[in-house]
């Protein structure tokens, strides 16, 4: 055991709804973890909820399906199939309106995660990448989300500094992460199994690190997974919309009268 472990700052079980768990908010935890915003988990049996047409602006997203696929569509006519353990990565920009649904699958596990980009891409246009399984970096326990991490590099060509991982451990494994270069923000969210760190146990939970560099030194008591990440802490305020975030309310604005516009000609 080291002998200095990092603080928890914060915990939550987060609010369910359904099938959906949401752990992560810009109105309380994302204020904390910027770019990191905005977290739900998705836990569904049979194809699970469906996500019709809606709009975003000022964040990208990342979809990562754990146990079915997905068929997502985009407002600018994109349609793309993404298998499970693959990746849906979004920037919404100055404003997309996009669907999902489930291909297959009789048991639903899922994240979405929404970041806040930086005011130099806010306003930018959307686009949308996917990848498939076999182009997403894994190593032993790691599956690297975005980023970079131990000679790891995402294809995500993500605005910010951040690194995002999918961790498997085998009941007894121990494992240490240490954020790289100016990362002084940390999380993580225990999806299944017991996981012990920072001197407490977590289970289905998500939990704050106290700001600064310290490795955070994880231990599986049984079977585990779960998400961890740090990243450079974004320093703009928050401006929250309906379905957007930006770094300023006359950004904000922008972003919704996009969105409106898109809306109505999806209407036509």
């Amino acid at each position: 055991m080291p002998d200095t472990l990092r603080p928890i700052r914060a915990r939550t079980r987060g609010r369910r709804h359904g099938p959906i768990t949401r752990l992560m908010s810009p109105g309380d935890m994302g204020q904390m973890l910027k770019p990191f915003v905005f977290l739900d988990y998705v836990d569904a049996e049979g194809s699970g909820p469906a996500f019709g047409f809606h709009p975003h602006s000022g964040i990208a997203t990342l979809t990562l399906p754990l146990t079915f696929d997905i068929e997502h569509t985009t407002s600018t006519g994109q349609v793309d199939t993404v298998a499970q353990g693959g990746i849906e990565w979004v920037v919404a920009g100055s404003g997309i309106w996009h669907k999902a649904r489930a291909l297959n699958g009789s048991k639903m596990l899922a994240f979405q995660t929404w970041f806040a980009l930086p005011p130099s891409h806010e306003l930018t246009e959307p686009s949308a990448i996917f990848l498939q399984a076999h182009d997403v970096p894994r190593e032993g326990p790691i599956t690297l989300l975005l980023g970079s991490y131990a000679g790891l590099h995402s294809p995500v060509d993500a605005p910010f500094d951040a690194c995002y991982l999918w961790v498997q451990l085998r009941g007894g494994e121990r494992w240490t992460y240490q954020p790289p270069g100016l990362h002084n923000i940390a999380w993580t969210f225990a999806q299944s199994g017991d996981l012990e760190v920072s001197g407490e146990r977590l289970n289905r939970e998500l939990a704050v690190f106290e700001e600064g560099s310290g490795a955070l030194h994880f231990h599986a008591e049984g079977d585990c997974a779960f998400l961890v990440a740090s990243a450079a802490k974004a320093q703009q305020e928050l401006a929250l919309g309906s379905y957007s975030v930006h770094s300023s309310a006359a950004h904000l604005a922008a972003g919704e009268r996009r969105i409106q516009e898109i809306g109505a000609a999806l209407q036509q």
